[in-house]
């Protein structure tokens, strides 16, 4: 099974891509297939940011073909300037993975540090190390987007996720 997690913004929209693959008789083993960020720059409109993050969002499905995708879920925002971005970047992600049939389940950033670090208000760095750690990865994945992503892709193998 290949999952693909998305911590969506405009800015940057991070992606990671894990499978879970049979090792060693019945023991699972998650490996880490890809990881890295979308970046729009702030001088194109928001239509072409839009656009460029669709392109490589179709890119990254026909590269890997995910069974699953898992996007952050978040409930409240500190910033509505910050927010209303996202859920155009999100919304984009939505579409797509409508349009190519593969079914959704949205993490909160909670769930998902739960799932790697075992607690829910775990920092950035934690999450860092942990993804590190469970998915057996060289270093530690940067940027913070991308672990995040990889984060939210983890935590559908461990949590009872709602499907979006």
């Amino acid at each position: 099974m290949i999952i693909l997690g998305i911590d969506p913004g405009l800015a940057t929209t991070g992606y990671g891509v894990i499978k879970k693959v049979k090792k060693n008789g019945d023991k699972n083993n998650l490996i880490c297939l890809g990881y890295g960020c979308i970046k729009t720059s702030p001088n194109l409109s928001i239509g072409d940011r839009l656009k460029k993050i669709n392109n490589q969002l179709v890119k990254l499905i026909n590269t890997y073909n995910p069974e699953i995708l898992a996007i952050e879920n978040l409930y409240f925002f500190k910033n509505l300037k910050t927010a209303i971005p996202v859920s155009q970047s999100k919304g984009i992600v939505l579409l797509k993975a409508a349009q190519k049939k593969i079914p959704v389940y949205e993490v909160t950033p909670l769930q998902a540090k739960m799932a790697v670090t075992g607690y829910g208000r775990a920092d950035k760095k934690q999450v860092q190390r942990m993804v590190k750690v469970l998915l057996n990865l060289p270093e530690i994945p940067k940027p913070d987007d991308a672990a995040d992503a990889l984060a939210i892709a983890f935590s559908c193998f461990g949590l009872k996720i709602e499907k979006a």
